[in-house]
């Protein structure tokens, strides 16, 4: 994968927002550039009210960390910028330090296609304090975004049952990197094929496309323009047939497909993009097996996403391929992820970790201290939870977990319970430890985990909270951090 080095031949490491620069600078004045701290990735809440999440935008992230370097371009940009008395904001040793600063830090993370669910850390970075805090925005932007896009692709593929969803957002994306990424993202997630071909070339992923009601008007007559498109590409014909009349144009893709069979060549099929798909598709489907295409498949596009596709299907619908776009790849219901990039502990070279805790009013926000691993636990073949435990803690022989948002909702696991361990090593001093799988191991990882958790958390209304929580003596950690820190324990 070298999609980034691809894409932009300029360095990447200015992929920050400005403070982080500014608290480097501060460090390196302050002369604490040495200490060392642990930062993790986690999000607050599943997207689209969902019971669930999935792990997507490792391999853009691993990819922007190996290559994060400060190359002189970047530096003479920044000795260009000012601050408010209009002189300029850097001082000239600080941009000479960045100009050999490294990333010798150590990355931890959950493999991309994996299910995951709020407080939980995605990735956790462990280092110097500067390159540790100053690769927060980029990460943040290349996980947040694939992880929402792979949900929805995931909600999408649960509601089609099985069958193929084509991506087709290309043109409603946010932009020209943002279209690349929900590309990726929706295939991870489940999707068959996008018709993003530049997102073909880069990821491999299988493209899809027919031809436009344009086709259909630049002959004025539509049976002229699907025999000239079959005539041009008897290998790739789905008719789209609701330029002036549905049910006409299912039977002038007919009369195309009785010519394409003569000829030895198969109708692919038609697709609706318009009107009430679920009658219109229940009658092409009636008149196509009448005239002996069967097997030719209905796709159906429209502004289609999870909770439309299953309401078709309620109505007894006979589409066979949905192709999904706009609502798809911007996250139309919740155009971005809430993940967060806190910091949980900070030591002194060789010295003990001293574990931070950010509070706030709100309880979903006060951050977890610690340096965390995530442990699945099965009963069977079913995930039934997920601990979050801190590596100097050592859990009970038969631990508890405790919501760290409501204290009430608890759950003892049994000493001999399985579990697997969620975060992996990914760079060790910066360098790759980690052979990321192909984008069909991907795949093929989000199915074999969607199978094995209870079919509540999958609902797309309404789903089944999953248990999620802190082992007891880091949840116990925690609280004593929060009275400390307002002044209520000594």
């Amino acid at each position: 994968m070298t999609e980034l080095r691809e894409l932009y031949r300029p360095s990447l490491v200015l992929l920050t927002d400005l403070y982080h620069l500014t608290m480097g600078h501060a460090h390196w004045k302050a002369g604490t550039t040495g200490l060392e701290a642990v930062f993790h990735l986690t999000f607050r809440r599943n997207p689209f009210e969902g019971g669930f999440s999935i792990a997507c935008g490792l391999a853009r992230a691993l990819e922007f960390l190996e290559d994060l370097r400060f190359e002189a371009g970047d530096l003479a940009y920044l000795e260009k910028v000012a601050g408010n008395d209009g002189k300029p904001l850097f001082d000239p040793g600080y941009l000479d330090w960045l100009g050999k600063l490294e990333f010798a830090c150590d990355v931890d993370a959950v493999p991309e296609g994996t299910v995951v669910f709020p407080q939980e850390p995605l990735v956790r970075v462990r280092g110097p304090i500067v390159p540790a805090q100053l690769v927060e925005s980029a990460l943040l932007n290349f996980v947040n975004f694939e992880t929402l896009i792979a949900t929805k692709s995931a909600r999408i593929c649960l509601a089609a049952r099985g069958e193929p969803v084509l991506e087709f957002g290309l043109r409603r994306a946010q932009g020209i990197d943002g279209a690349l990424a929900a590309s990726r993202a929706a295939y991870v997630g489940g999707a068959a094929a996008t018709s993003n071909v530049l997102a073909g070339r880069l990821y491999g992923i299988p493209v899809r496309g027919t031809h436009a009601h344009s086709w259909v008007m630049a002959f004025g007559d539509e049976r002229e323009a699907f025999r000239a498109y079959a005539a041009a590409m008897p290998n790739n014909c789905v008719f789209l047939v609701d330029t002036f009349d549905t049910l006409e144009g299912v039977r002038h893709a007919i009369d195309a497909g009785r010519w394409l069979r003569e000829r030895g060549h198969k109708l692919g099929g038609i697709r609706l993009d318009s009107g009430d798909l679920a009658y219109l598709s229940i009658e092409a489907r009636r008149m196509l097996d009448a005239a002996g295409f069967a097997e030719a498949a209905i796709v159906a596009s429209n502004d289609l996403d999870e909770k439309i596709i299953e309401s078709l299907k309620l109505q007894g619908a006979a589409i066979s391929v949905w192709g999904v776009g706009t609502r798809l790849v911007t996250g139309h219901d919740q155009p971005a992820m809430g993940g967060v990039y806190k910091l949980s502990a900070v030591r002194t070279p060789g010295g003990p970790w001293e574990y931070r805790i950010k509070l706030s009013e709100q309880a979903v926000k006060v951050s977890n201290p610690g340096i965390h691993q995530v442990r699945r636990y099965r009963s069977g073949t079913e995930f039934v939870a997920d601990m979050i435990c801190d590596e100097a803690l050592t859990p009970a022989a038969a631990p508890t977990m405790i919501d760290p948002t409501d204290p009430t909702r608890r759950k003892q696991l049994a000493a001999d319970a399985p579990f697997e361990e969620l975060l992996v090593p990914i760079l060790r001093g910066g360098r790759r430890v980690y052979d990321a799988p192909g984008l069909e191991l991907t795949r093929a990882r989000v199915r074999d985990q969607l199978a094995a958790f209870h079919a509540g958390i999958k609902r797309s209304v309404f789903p089944h909270i999953y248990p999620v929580g802190l082992e007891s003596s880091l949840y116990d950690l925690r609280t004593h951090l929060m009275l400390q820190t307002r002044g209520l324990e000594a």
